[in-house]
């Protein structure tokens, strides 16, 4: 009864609000990919399932702040920017760790982790001053921001997390060039998403843009996407595994 009468209170999302539809979306999206995930999870070898695990908590997390954003938006008509950056330090962190778990085979150390952790928190948290506290400077604050994504990308390319992918080779090396091209393509949405909500010298650019959109579109494909990667690795793993024990 609850649930009816909430659902019946919500507004109704204009035919050309491009940005409360891409909420919904995307967080309809993310909460079936969290439920996919988290049911997949007793399908798979024990080292496999806290992977899946991470998986399904970066893209319900999402969910659950998407929902209320969406909420956000269409009672104030504004960037719902706090709980943007709230569930991007919970869930963005955890994509970090996603790295380490697939690359445990291969010997990757917690030290890898915790520098992809905090190389990810610097970005977030001087991409959020840049956005909301001192836009006067989101340039130089995105810059720094850019830095730190700069690093995890050189880390992930051609630094440690690379040589421990190639040392485990096969679907391991596959996901981990996967994931990269995640890293590098797929993340490279939030500066444009950046670019587009804050003064700087490339407004020209990408002031037009929605900011919202960008983000939203650019999240929904990156935390689904991660998972399915990993997913896929893990179900060739245990693929593997079961015929060798056959044979």
């Amino acid at each position: 009864m609850n649930l009816l009468l909430l659902t019946t209170a919500l507004d109704k999302i204009a035919s050309d609000d491009y940005v409360a539809f891409t909420f919904f979306v995307g967080a309809m999206a993310m909460m079936a990919a969290a439920a996919f995930f988290f049911l997949s999870m007793n399908s798979f070898d024990r080292k496999w399932r806290t992977s899946i695990l991470v998986s399904g908590l970066i893209t319900f997390i999402a969910a659950v702040h998407y929902w209320y954003m969406r909420d956000y938006w269409q009672a104030n008509a504004e960037s719902p920017t706090f709980f943007r950056y709230v569930d991007w330090v919970l869930t963005v962190p955890l994509m970090c760790v996603e790295f380490f778990l697939i690359l445990k085979v291969a010997g990757a150390k917690k030290s890898l982790m915790w520098r992809l952790i905090f190389l990810s928190v610097v970005m977030l948290v001087t991409g959020y001053i840049g956005e909301a506290v001192d836009r006067d400077n989101a340039w130089l604050w995105g810059l720094i921001s850019g830095a730190a994504y700069f690093v995890i990308v050189y880390d992930i390319w051609l630094g440690s997390a690379k040589k421990l992918a190639v040392k485990a080779g096969g679907a391991v090396l596959s996901a981990h060039k996967t994931l990269c091209w995640f890293v590098l393509v797929g993340w490279a949405i939030y500066p444009i998403g950046y670019m587009a909500g804050t003064p700087g010298w490339y407004e020209g650019f990408f002031g037009g843009l929605s900011l919202d959109v960008v983000y939203n579109l650019g999240d929904a494909i990156n935390k689904i996407g991660f998972g399915l990667v990993v997913y896929n690795l893990a179900t060739i793993a245990s693929n593997t595994k079961s015929l060798e024990e056959t044979a």
